[in-house]
């Protein structure tokens, strides 16, 4: 509980305030919970199923890996965009990337062993890694441009080193890591497999791939770093987190892929998880290059990060993703959400992203909430005393 969610936290908050001064005048950026409309082919293919698809087809059991069909073709997508060569047999549909998240992690780690996570990085990971008697790592940021910071890597690399998790383009930061940095990674990942004479597995978080601005370009890493475990969720590119729907992928060439990919099968029954839900395997499946409207999102990353510089506030601009991060005037990442919070502004302090002295903003909302917001903002800058408030 101590470690319970900051930004569950803030979000209950602002619904909290939502009840005491009404939704339309409280700014609600601590959720991202992304709300760009439902592609029509989702919806067209859910009804499709419904109407024309047997129940015990629909809504049945199947193998804990998921439907063979589906992961067949979720496998040839990938072969197709990616020059890979999976099979159905390397594919399991997950719970979402979490319930990915959980199934590798349980899978990997017996008590005491480590994974490493680069800060700023998604507050849920410790939590994960906890479950299973895990120890989260963190390397330290670098607060100049929000990359991989590798030169404080290789300290952190030891003998109960189990895995090291990335998550681009990046929750909080926005940032986009170039395959140039993460080639570089996987070298020195390399270098402590054979320095501890075991694998040290690479776990790609990658829920907001297709969220990429400005004509930016995520690698796929599996292609070119062998000992990789990639994780996908459908939440973010489709909106639909609740459904709760994504896939792990496994290349045939990884270390110890003969125990790995049956022991993945189990814990993602042992767990609870027991396969991903049926209904919306078989939805995805219709619509694997199906995508949200990224100009929903571009939109809003475009205005309130200009607006927000013009108020003299400090921000990282996003690459990826739907986050922006502020640094705090003086810090105090606490101090500032409370004082935003007096504007009716709810952001999230990311000291439990391994980032002290800022906040992170969604801006996955309705374009209007950010208008709305503006002169709150401009109120917050003046109340702060920082340069360029109107």
């Amino acid at each position: 509980m101590e470690g319970n969610s900051a930004i569950r936290k803030m979000f209950e908050r602002g619904q909290e305030l939502a009840a005491s001064f009404g939704r339309e005048n409280v700014y609600d950026f601590s959720l991202g919970n992304p709300m760009a409309p439902v592609p029509y082919e989702v919806k067209n293919a859910v009804i499709s199923i419904l109407e024309n698809q047997e129940p015990q087809d629909v809504h049945g059991y199947m193998k804990n890996a998921g439907y063979d069909e589906v992961r067949e073709k979720v496998a040839e997508n990938l072969n197709r965009r990616f020059l890979m060569s999976y099979d159905k047999e390397d594919i399991i549909m997950t719970n979402g990337a979490a319930g990915g998240l959980n199934v590798v992690l349980r899978t990997l780690l017996n008590p005491g062993d480590e994974v490493i996570a680069f800060a700023p990085f998604f507050t849920e990971y410790r939590a994960y890694a906890e479950n299973y008697g895990g120890k989260l790592s963190v390397v330290p940021p670098d607060t100049e441009s929000f990359q991989l910071n590798l030169s404080a890597l290789p300290k952190l690399l030891g003998r109960r080193t189990r895995a090291v998790i990335i998550n681009n383009p990046n929750n909080p930061s926005g940032a986009l890591y170039p395959r140039e940095q993460l080639e570089r990674l996987g070298a020195l990942l390399q270098e402590a497999e054979e320095r501890y004479e075991r694998p040290i597995y690479l776990i790609c978080d990658e829920p907001y791939r297709e969220l990429v601005y400005d004509g930016g370009v995520v690698p796929y890493v599996p292609g070119f770093l062998r000992n990789s475990i990639y994780l996908y969720s459908f939440s973010k590119t489709l909106s639909i987190p609740g459904e709760r729907i994504g896939y792990l992928a496994l290349r045939k060439e990884v270390d110890g892929y003969e125990e790995l990919m049956p022991a993945l099968v189990i814990a993602n029954r042992c767990l609870g998880f027991v396969n991903a839900p049926s209904l919306f395997q078989r939805a995805i499946a219709e619509c694997l290059d199906v995508r949200t409207t990224l100009d929903f999102y571009d939109k809003n990353r475009r205005l309130l990060y200009a607006e927000l510089l013009s108020l003299g506030f400090d921000c990282a601009k996003p690459e990826g993703a739907f986050y922006l991060l502020v640094r705090a005037p003086g810090g105090d990442a606490q101090a500032f959400a409370r004082a935003a919070e007096e504007q009716h502004i709810i952001v999230v302090p990311t000291d439990g992203f391994g980032l002290p002295g800022y906040v992170r903003i969604a801006y996955c909302v309705p374009g209007k909430v950010i208008e709305r917001s503006l002169p709150a903002f401009s109120a917050l800058a003046a109340a702060l005393g920082i340069s360029g408030a109107r």
